[in-house]
């Protein structure tokens, strides 16, 4: 991977609407820079939670379980991805799902880039200094919304009207999503159960 990759993220920072109109129409994004961020994220998010300090963190550290929690944002942003591609093949969007899920990686760098220096702060504020942790997050996770909205807008040459509608129907598709998986989880643990009765019950008898 090249600098000028490396680098690109940072453009996107700067001037979205061009960058993300580029990583569509000129190949500019990269899906292994793509899912380094979203692994930094990840981590980030976990190191946050796990070791910010006792004035803005209420979470038990023992309870906080690194990998998890990294696979989890992993599966979520493609959750999130393959619901937005599903949703706006039906309404004309430009995107693929590798210009979704770039978009994506890319607006999470601001948080990426605030978390951990968010997180030592917190271990020198005093319990009225709070506010300052508090603003430094809230400022990266609504970059982040903007970008991502700037970002799915841009790909799919959408307006912002659409872009908002977009957005409600993805989180519904989401939803529906996650209804189906668990329940084919339930149906397939139902046929394992009944096999296994059987089993069991032929092997009791023989």
């Amino acid at each position: 991977m090249n600098k000028e990759k490396l680098l690109y993220p940072f453009y996107v920072l700067s001037h979205p609407f061009d960058g993300f109109y580029e990583i569509r129409h000129r190949g500019r994004g990269s899906i292994p820079l793509a899912l380094s961020l979203v692994f930094l994220f990840g981590l980030s998010f976990s190191i946050t939670r796990r070791y910010a300090g006792f004035v803005v963190n209420d979470v038990n550290p023992r309870s906080v379980n690194s990998i998890m929690e990294v696979i989890g944002v992993m599966l979520a942003v493609i959750l999130f991805s393959v619901a937005n591609w599903s949703v706006t093949c039906l309404m004309e969007g430009e995107g693929r799902f590798r210009d979704i899920f770039t978009v994506t990686a890319y607006s999470m760098l601001p948080m990426v880039l605030t978390f951990i220096p968010a997180t030592i702060l917190s271990w020198f504020i005093a319990a009225d200094e709070e506010a300052f942790y508090y603003l430094i997050t809230a400022v990266s996770i609504i970059f982040f919304v903007v970008l991502l909205a700037i970002g799915i807008m841009t790909v799919h040459g959408y307006s912002f009207g659409k872009t908002l509608v977009t957005f409600v129907l993805t989180f519904i598709s989401i939803i529906i999503i996650i209804f189906i998986i668990l329940l084919l989880i339930y149906l397939v643990n139902q046929v394992y159960l009944f096999f296994e009765g059987i089993y069991t019950e032929l092997i009791l008898r023989a």
